[in-house]
C-alpha cells in the first residue's frame, strides 16, 4: 500500500515539474599559453677499487728451438734442439697473492634544461 502511494505521488509531482533541460557551458577563456622552464643539476661521485688475487701459483715456459717436456717444472733444465741456432726462451713463475689493482675516482655532472610551451585555443 505504501509503495503504490509513493509511485502515485511521484507521477503527480513529475507532471507538475516538467522535464529537466541541459544548459550549454561556455569556457571562460578563448586562447592562452603556458610556459615552463626547469633546470636541474645532478652530480655523481664514484670511487671504484678492485684487487685481483691469485690463490695458487702459475708456471709458464715458452720458446722456440727449445726442448720443453710435456710437464715442465720450476727449476728444470731446458736444452736447445739445434745448438748454435737462434732460440727464444721465457720462464714465468707467479705465486699466490695480489696480481693486480685498479683504482678509479670520477665525478660525473649532468645539467638538464627543459623548456615547454602549451597553447590553448577554443
Amino acid at each position: 500500500m505504501k509503495r503504490s502511494l509513493a509511485i502515485a505521488a511521484g507521477i503527480v509531482l513529475g507532471t507538475f515539474t516538467g522535464v529537466a533541460q541541459a544548459s550549454p557551458v561556455a569556457p571562460s577563456f578563448t586562447t592562452g599559453t603556458v610556459t615552463s622552464h626547469t633546470e636541474s643539476t645532478t652530480t655523481v661521485s664514484e670511487s671504484i677499487r678492485q684487487t685481483n688475487m691469485a690463490t695458487g701459483w702459475t708456471y709458464t715456459v715458452t720458446g722456440t728451438n727449445i726442448d720443453i717436456p710435456d710437464t715442465p717444472a720450476l727449476g728444470m733444465s731446458y736444452t736447445q734442439i739445434n745448438p748454435g741456432e737462434a732460440f727464444q726462451f721465457s720462464e714465468t713463475y707467479m705465486g699466490p697473492g695480489i696480481t693486480g689493482t685498479t683504482e678509479i675516482d670520477r665525478t660525473i655532472t649532468t645539467n638538464t634544461i627543459t623548456d615547454s610551451l602549451s597553447v590553448f585555443t577554443q
